[in-house]
């Protein structure tokens, strides 16, 4: 047993856990922390501001599949963070946030750079901590890796005065975590799986619904076993997209606002829906009294809270998703339930019906339409990048575009929406998957949200693609004014946006930028072919809208096609 102080206690524990990578930026509360860290061989990358750490730590997680962890100091350090960490809070991402904080004796005295950021945070993480003793540290950090990446995944804060930093203890790593009150359950119940197996073989139309706790749990490979046993087709919420092959037969795409036709009118038409790992979000299900509403609804998660919580289901089964699929193709093979071509004949053809009378479909003309881009990005790349997104129109079209073969390939803030997530998540990304390309998809509003991340991109030759998709306007929102507000577009329109190649060009990136449709190819070809960061800007019909789409509150399968 040795004398360590808190700092060196902190770092023996992130080496316990195999953290090799911290996004963060320092500060008088963490400075010890920071020295410490100095001395070791984890990674730190120093980027510009504390929401772009949080937002790199995520992408980390979600590329590596490691707990992403980032360091910050106190006051604004700390609150820098918040919308990162309920991002991550909202899409199930493990993080472990450490925020610096005053010496304990002035916790509460408003002294320079305090705030309650265990209070501040207390409804978006996970869990959180305040360690007010050097004794209890290596214990608490433990319970938040713990924490973080078990059950249903999220952000832990961990807060660390200055002075129990420097204090010194008597060090022991603390051992296996047990929680009396924290126990996530991760096998099914089996006679709930039996009487989902009962369901299916009576079902004359099943969907699989799929979400972003199937690409959690590393379930794509049951989920792609079960929907081909079974011949049910698939589809999915934005955050389960890649979870099943986007080329596959059965793929439906994507559910909800921004649905496939085929997607939305095959769940209003089902009669069994099987979704996993879902949480039937408000942007999914539209209005929830016509959702599914001839169909029996089966829901199976990790999280109890989240079942029954916006739907009545027929038959919940709390669970892991891979255990939980698993166990279900071991059921369907002996209850010889697989193999379900000819039962399922008349449904599949009624999908290809819808398939082909309503597909995904643009025109390119004179002007670059944003779809396009999309499609040359697919094409050139065969779909083997990780795409991160910012969050409006370009999200959207990169989810119907682009077809996502496997898990963790689409990396975007779904439940909080945050504009400025795809720069700093393509950085954590780059970092997490060293080797993969990796493109940020962006509109020229929310690519300045977090601009200043291109200097971390480029100290740290880590070499992302930004794809620009500028129609100088907000575009989501301005769609919705377009669309609901007779074309009133208030405080929408960029009357003035910066040159983006030089831009890039001063961050020490390369700029490119493509004006007509004929230039599209040459200038991705370009792009991804350069070894470092680079910036490309796509000048797109600007009032270009995304369809289907089903206005707010309205059923899934009343969209506006045109």
């Amino acid at each position: 047993m040795s004398k360590l102080t808190g700092a060196q206690i902190l770092m023996e524990m992130l080496k316990e856990e195999g953290v090799d990578t911290i996004f963060g930026y320092p500060g008088g509360a963490v400075i010890d922390v920071y020295d410490e860290l100095e001395k070791t061989d984890i990674n730190h990358y120093l980027v510009r501001h504390e929401q772009g750490a949080v937002h790199a730590a995520d992408g980390y997680a979600r590329a590596s599949g490691k707990v992403g962890v980032c360091l910050v100091t106190s006051g604004p350090g700390a609150t820098n963070t918040v919308t990162g960490i309920a991002s991550a809070y909202m899409d199930s991402i493990p993080l472990v946030v450490f925020t610096g904080q005053v010496p304990t004796k002035l916790i509460g005295n408003d002294a320079f750079q305090e705030v309650d950021i265990v209070g501040i945070t207390r409804p978006c993480t996970k869990h959180n901590y305040l360690v007010s003793d050097v004794k209890n540290l290596a214990r608490k950090v433990k319970e938040a890796f713990h924490i973080a990446r078990s059950g249903r995944p999220g952000p832990v804060l961990v807060d660390l005065p200055k002075d129990v930093v420097n204090a010194t203890t008597n060090f022991s790593p603390p051992g296996e975590i047990s929680l009396r009150s924290y126990n996530p359950t991760y096998e099914p119940n089996i006679k709930q799986l039996k009487k989902v197996v009962s369901l299916i073989r009576t079902a004359k139309k099943p969907v699989v619904f799929s979400g972003g706790g199937v690409v959690l749990s590393k379930a794509h490979e049951e989920l792609t076993e079960f929907a081909r046993k079974g011949q049910i087709p698939v589809t999915s919420t934005l955050m389960g997209l890649g979870a099943f092959p986007g080329t596959d037969p059965l793929w439906l795409g994507m559910l909800g606002m921004h649905g496939t036709y085929r997607a939305n009118m095959a769940v209003t038409d089902c009669d069994l829906l099987i979704s996993v790992g879902v949480r039937f979000d408000d942007r999914v299900t539209g209005k929830t009294d016509e959702f599914a509403s001839q169909a029996k609804i089966v829901q199976i998660d990790i999280d109890p809270t989240s079942i029954q919580k916006n739907v009545q289901v027929s038959v919940p089964v709390v669970g892991d998703c891979k255990i939980s699929l698993r166990q279900l193709n071991e059921l369907l093979e002996t209850e010889e339930c697989s193999d379900r071509a000819e039962d399922r004949q008349e449904w599949l053809a009624q999908i290809d019906e819808w398939k082909r009378t309503t597909p995904l479909a643009y025109k390119q003309e004179d002007i670059i339409k944003p779809q396009y881009v999309i499609d040359k990005l697919y094409e050139l790349t065969k779909g083997d990048a990780i795409i991160t997104t910012e969050v409006g129109q370009n999200q959207m079209w990169a989810a119907q575009y682009y077809h996502f073969r496997e898990p963790g390939r689409f990396i975007t803030s779904g439940g909080l929406g945050v504009m400025g997530f795809g720069l700093p998540a393509a950085i954590g990304a780059q970092v997490g998957a060293p080797g993969n390309l990796v493109v940020d998809v962006a509109g020229d509003g929310s690519i300045q949200m977090n601009i200043q991340e291109m200097a971390t991109a480029v100290q740290y030759n880590l070499p992302v693609k930004v794809v620009i998709l500028n129609n100088c306007f907000l575009g989501m929102v301005r769609q919705w004014q377009e669309l609901f507000y007779n074309k009133r577009y208030a405080s929408t329109q960029f009357h003035h946006t910066p040159d983006f190649v030089k831009l890039a060009e001063a961050y020490g990136a390369k700029g490119l930028r493509a004006k007509t449709p004929d230039e599209v190819e040459k200038v991705l070809s370009e792009g991804l072919a350069h070894p470092g960061a680079v910036i490309m800007d796509f000048v797109v019909e600007q009032e270009e809208c995304v369809y289907p789409m089903v206005p707010a509150g309205a059923p899934i399968k009343n969209m506006l096609l045109v």
